[in-house]
């Protein structure tokens, strides 16, 4: 983490920390490999409606979307880490 980063880039931190806690491998799009664990978190991945900004595949296979919003709009979280946990095996 460096010190000039705007709010979304922090967020974004603290998303991949807690995706890499809950036990997911978190990756670029342009840098996806399947073989590195059952679960991974794909950042920024393209479909057809616009990037999500986060993807979860299990075993290769698309789960869920992540999308990140500001904690205030966040009343759903908990669930949501839940989820994040139980699909990452």
């Amino acid at each position: 983490m460096t010190l000039n980063q705007n709010p979304e880039q922090l967020a974004r931190d603290r998303i991949d920390e807690q995706l890499r806690q809950a036990g997911w491998v978190v990756q670029a799009q342009k840098k996806i490999n399947f073989s590195v664990g059952s679960g991974v978190a794909v950042r920024e991945y393209s479909t057809n409606v616009g990037p999500a900004d986060y993807l979860l595949f299990v075993d290769g296979k698309p789960v869920s979307v992540i999308e990140a919003k500001r904690e205030e709009a966040g009343q759903n979280y908990g669930e949501r880490k839940v989820k994040a946990s139980v699909w990452s095996g």
